[in-house]
């Protein structure tokens, strides 16, 4: 670590649970960013300002004048241009030292196939579910932890998804791919602005506390937020034996 680096990650390596040494599991580490928007926005600034030294991000998108009330690594004068590039900018401008690859691409299974695998970590930040199963299947299919949140209206939730440890469940043994769940989209519902920021925020801290190995992560804990009374219920959530995802194939 040069001395520029011990200044700049100065506050991390004084906490005990980081240190040196998880400030360096940090800047080695290759996270994937599914998403960038009001979730990938905060997700990405915070991991880039914490020194993730390899940075994927997708998202077929382009920036809209609708998104800025939101979604804070983008900028007026970013209107039009893809969101991947704009978060990119954004995240360099913060940190040079962060590699960042921007992928305007939509995430497919064909795309999360070949990212996935090479990830440590993935942050689901999209906002429809065909997407999340897509992200979930490649995650489990490589081992690879995901931490999964959401926002809508005054509603927020989070949860770690770790098909590393044996009693964690995946995304589809809490939300079944073959449930009808209504989708929702901030473009018809609505979203409080800073609620993204709260969500993406605690993506990001699990994200490094994984990388760095500090605290204790959500692992089949799902965190649910009405941000309305800006209360948080807590589910824990057990692995579906039957899941036919993570569970034994016939």
């Amino acid at each position: 670590m040069t001395d520029d680096q011990l200044l700049r990650y100065s506050r991390h390596i004084l906490l005990d649970e980081i240190g040196i040494e998880g400030q360096e599991r940090i800047l080695a580490s290759r996270v994937l960013i599914v998403g960038a928007g009001g979730l990938g926005s905060p997700v990405a600034l915070y991991l880039g300002a914490a020194g993730v030294g390899h940075l994927t991000v997708a998202d077929h998108d382009v920036v809209d004048l609708t998104n800025l009330q939101r979604q804070i690594a983008h900028t007026t004068d970013r209107i039009g241009q893809g969101k991947a590039g704009s978060v990119r900018d954004a995240v360099s401008a913060l940190n040079p030292e962060v590699t960042v690859r921007a992928l305007p691409l939509r995430a497919d299974a064909a795309l999360l196939e070949r990212e996935v695998a090479l990830a440590d970590i993935v942050l689901d930040c999209c906002d429809n579910f065909v997407t999340r199963h897509a992200i979930n299947a490649a995650c489990v299919k490589h081992r690879k932890p995901l931490v999964s949140g959401g926002a809508i209206r005054f509603d927020g939730q989070i949860c770690v998804y770790d098909p590393r440890t044996d009693d964690s469940p995946c995304y589809a043994c809490v939300f079944p791919p073959d449930h009808d769940f209504e989708e929702t989209r901030c473009a018809t519902m609505g979203v409080f602005a800073p609620l993204v920021g709260i969500i993406g925020a605690m993506q990001a801290a699990e994200a490094l506390k994984l990388i760095s190995g500090a605290g204790q992560p959500l692992t089949g804990r799902l965190l649910m937020l009405d941000g309305r009374a800006m209360a948080w219920q807590e589910l824990r959530l057990p692995r579906n034996p039957q899941c036919s995802v993570c569970g034994p194939k016939t």
